[in-house]
């Protein structure tokens, strides 16, 4: 797995236990998983306007967020970043349609 995503992955595992006031991760625990979700869902719309305007440095930068906010949930959701990673690994060299076709049985 990539350095950056376990280091990061740590952290917001430690910031489970931290105080809200002290850690924005930690407020996002706090408030739950609709607040979590929330993120994600504004991010993600981010994303796709940052694409839309094609321009490169915000099509990172908002990716950035969109990954760090779905990483907030595995973490919430007590799953790891390594867990998404092998599921990717399993579908690599399949075609979406099979993929796809696989998952409908």
């Amino acid at each position: 797995m990539n350095d950056t995503l376990l280091r990061l992955a740590e952290v917001l595992e430690a910031r489970k236990g931290a105080d809200p006031s002290s850690s924005y991760v930690a407020s996002l625990y706090a408030k739950g998983l609709d607040a979590i979700l929330k993120k994600i869902g504004e991010e993600a719309t981010e994303t796709v306007i940052a694409a839309k305007d094609g321009e490169a440095d915000k099509i990172i930068h908002e990716t950035a967020d969109l990954w760090f906010h779905t990483l907030v949930l595995l973490a919430d959701r007590g799953l790891r970043p390594q867990q998404v990673l092998d599921e990717l690994e399993r579908r690599f060299g399949l075609s979406g349609l099979e993929e796809k076709a696989r998952r409908n049985q």
